[in-house]
This record gives structure tokens, sequence and C-alpha cells, in this order.
């Protein structure tokens, strides 16, 4: 079992930037690969990053490629989503997940979710 927790969402002007983290709790956080996702009202919960178990591979979403990083401290049980250049699309509720495989590109392969935070660009 994995319980996620996010934090860092809030309201940012376009261009600005914001750090995400999601805090895991359980001894097994190592074995999973993480992702983060988001969803805007009316929209499908769509693929933002993601981050292979170790750390050594990193997969981001054509939107946000070159814009967002994504980073894991295994000691520490945290991954981070550091977002750069944001701009209004980028509105949305963001959610950490974690899949006890490989990493994955789609919801379904993600096991366990957070409870999401906002994050909102202004033009």
């Amino acid at each position: 079992q994995v319980q996620l927790v996010e934090s860092g969402g809030g309201l940012v002007q376009a261009g600005g930037s914001l750090r995400l983290s999601c805090a895991a709790s359980g001894r097994t956080f190592s074995r999973y690969s993480m992702g983060w996702f988001r969803q805007a009202p009316g929209m499908a919960r769509e693929f933002v990053a993601a981050i292979s178990w170790s750390g050594g591979s990193t997969y981001f979403a054509d939107s946000v490629k070159g814009r967002f990083t994504i980073s894991r401290d295994n000691a520490k049980n945290l991954v981070d989503l550091e977002m750069n250049s944001l701009k209004p699309e980028d509105t949305a509720v963001y959610y950490c997940a974690a899949a006890p495989r490989v990493v994955g590109w789609t919801p379904d392969e993600y096991d366990y979710w957070g409870q999401g935070t906002q994050v909102t660009v202004s033009s």
C-alpha cells in the first residue's frame, strides 16, 4: 500500500513557476514508478510526466516538454514536479500516482493516487 499527498499548488501568473511535491508513505516507495497527471474541468485526466523507480528515466507529455521537470528522492519518499513558463492551459488539478510496474502513460496503469492539488495560471 502506498498513500500519496500532494502539495504546492496555487495561483500563478502566466510565465511563472510552481513546484509540486508528492509525499509517499510506505516502505516500498522505491519499487514504484511515479507519475503526475492533471485534470481540467470537463476534461479527461491526462498524463503530464513520469519517472522510473530509480529516477534514471523520465517521460513528459509533449505539451509540457522543456517546461516541466520531474525528480524523486527515494530516501525521503518524495517526488517533485517543477513547472516553469506556465500557461493558462496548464490550469488543472494535478495528481500524483504510483505504478508498481514500469512507467505508465495512462491512468489505468497506476494503482495509487493522491487527492490532487489545484494549479491555476492566470493570463
